[in-house]
């Protein structure tokens, strides 16, 4: 569906996107990770035709972006970061001026908006102003938007900042209902626990340039600390990391009595390290491995780094 080559966009001497290739597969979600700055919007931008790279070169659905504008814009429903609503609209006003945009004819108009109304949960406030609904809504509302030509490909750039965590969930479920539509979806977004979730694929993005991608999996066993051992202990927490002192590991100590070290996954070294913790008579609570989830893999894929 979706394949980048060598893409490059600077701005004078600053590069915003260095030689990023990259390959979405069709019905897949695909997600953007990175800090502010990396080129995560520069990128989609160039992908809605917005921008234009300053080198390499983009296909979508095997329309070249650059060459192809108006091609790629009956393929793409683009959402932006920050996007501007006609407050003295209603919605179904709204989303009839956007069918219109694209040429729809008005007898097909009203069965899209229908269908996106209820699709979006939206139905009761068809005659509410745009102004009036909440923040949750209004994202669901632009969505819809971005739905009326039938897209076959979303760029969805942090649909669900600054959403509240019920209204997250709901745009969760419309992704995925996206999904099971045949859509392919690109989405950038910080709240990272819930692209592990949605995401068939991750890619991520520092200082322009791709330092992993694939699917989580292959990202999270990937990376140098994959796997941790938690153990949390009902007192005794000092004696506890000395007991690990003595088997040669170094252990940190985390919140409710909890102990977290590096650990290479092998189930006889669990028995080792917990044999020595019942035979030194430490008060165990819990006992298990936990593998690093996408949030700290960003956060050492990108060195911590926030522009």
């Amino acid at each position: 569906m979706l394949v980048l080559e060598n893409l490059c966009k600077n701005y004078g001497k600053f590069v915003a996107v260095d030689n990023l290739s990259l390959q979405v597969n069709e019905g897949s979600i695909f997600g953007f990770v990175g800090p502010n700055g990396a080129g995560k919007t520069t990128t989609m931008k160039i992908l809605a035709t917005l921008l234009r790279p300053s080198s390499g070169r983009a296909w979508i659905a095997g329309e070249e972006v650059s060459s192809r504008p108006k091609q790629i814009r009956q393929l793409v429903g683009y959402m932006p970061d920050f996007f501007g609503v006609y407050d003295d609209l209603k919605v179904e006003e709204y989303l009839d001026f956007y069918s219109a945009s694209y040429g729809i004819p008005m007898l097909q108009r009203k069965k899209i908006i229908n269908e996106l109304l209820e699709l979006m949960d939206l139905s009761h406030k068809r005659e509410a102003y745009v102004d009036s609904l909440s923040r949750g809504m209004k994202q669901r509302l632009c969505l819809a938007r971005c739905l009326v030509h039938d897209p076959a490909l979303l760029i969805l750039d942090e649909p669900a900042s600054g959403l509240d965590p019920r209204a997250r969930v709901e745009v969760r479920e419309i992704l995925k209902e996206l999904k099971a539509m045949g859509k392919t979806i690109i989405i950038s977004s910080h709240i990272l626990p819930e692209l592990t979730e949605m995401c068939s694929h991750v890619g991520i993005i520092e200082a322009g340039k791709m330092v992993a991608s694939g699917t989580v999996e292959q990202i999270v066993n990937r990376s140098q600390s994959t796997q941790v051992l938690e153990i949390r202990v009902l007192d005794q927490l000092e004696e506890t990391r000395a007991v690990l002192q003595d088997l040669g590991y170094t252990a940190a100590i985390g919140e409710r009595n909890t102990l977290e070290m590096p650990f290479t996954g092998d189930e006889r070294e669990m028995h080792h390290i917990l044999a020595a913790l019942f035979a030194a008579g430490i008060p165990l609570v819990s006992f298990a491995e936990s593998r690093n989830n996408l949030e700290n893999i960003f956060m050492e894929l990108t060195k911590g780094v926030v522009q």
